[in-house]
């Protein structure tokens, strides 16, 4: 499932993370990658040790904690720590696949997190660069994602993706996965369908009593499909 979610961010967390990233020390994207990565990513990234990773982190955090859209298409049970990125100069990421299983440190303990949803949030005006899009290849072709400032796109880890040419400019971005309650993206999607066409019925004045029985359906679904 591909799904733009606009509105992550508002104008006053925007301006902050613009003004903290514009500020902070970058380091070679290729640290947080493996050999074959290293030979396709050519990016900057914060230091998974940087303050201002954390602190920002907590900003985006807390932004999708308040988007109702956003839980409803991954329906999180974990997510990693939001990471940051910085594309100019030409730099670009080539074709791969994202981790199955990522590593990450909670309270102290390191923990593994299985990637099933892969996260973009863009927070650069897409005038302010030239290329950076976000291209995203399934059964249905190729697509191109360049969003503006402050809106995220969702799409299943599995999926092979790359970044385009920055030629013009610099791309700002966070980047983040989540652990999903329902592994299966085609379950995911169904989900999502359900619970729109229910908040439309519901604010349509429907049946209240189809509703409810909709409703239930719906827990119950996630019931059965969810891991938790």
């Amino acid at each position: 499932m591909l799904l733009h979610v606009p509105d992550v961010l508002h104008a006053d967390q925007l301006a902050l993370l613009q003004r903290r990233l514009a500020a902070a020390d970058w380091t070679d994207g290729r640290e947080t990658v493996g050999a074959q990565g290293a030979q396709v990513k050519r990016n900057q990234q914060l230091p998974d040790t940087s303050q201002v990773k954390a602190e920002l982190g907590r900003v985006v955090l807390a932004a999708l904690e308040r988007h109702p859209l956003f839980f409803a298409a991954a329906l999180p049970l974990r997510i990693l720590p939001p990471r940051f990125n910085r594309y100019q100069g030409g730099g670009e990421y080539g074709f791969h696949v994202d981790g199955a299983v990522m590593i990450t440190t909670e309270d102290g303990q390191r923990t593994h997190l299985r990637s099933d949803v892969s996260c973009t949030l863009f927070l650069s005006p897409p005038e302010d660069y030239d290329g950076g899009e976000l291209v995203i290849s399934d059964t249905y072709g190729e697509h191109e994602v360049k969003l503006p400032a402050g809106d995220l796109i969702v799409y299943p880890s599995s999926s092979l993706h790359r970044v385009n040419p920055v030629t013009r400019g610099a791309r700002l971005a966070s980047f983040f996965w989540v652990q999903s309650m329902v592994r299966d993206d085609s379950a995911r999607r169904m989900l999502l369908e359900m619970d729109t066409a229910i908040q439309a019925l519901r604010a349509g004045g429907a049946d209240a009593d189809a509703v409810l029985q909709l409703t239930g359906v719906y827990h119950n679904l996630l019931r059965r499909w969810s891991e938790v």
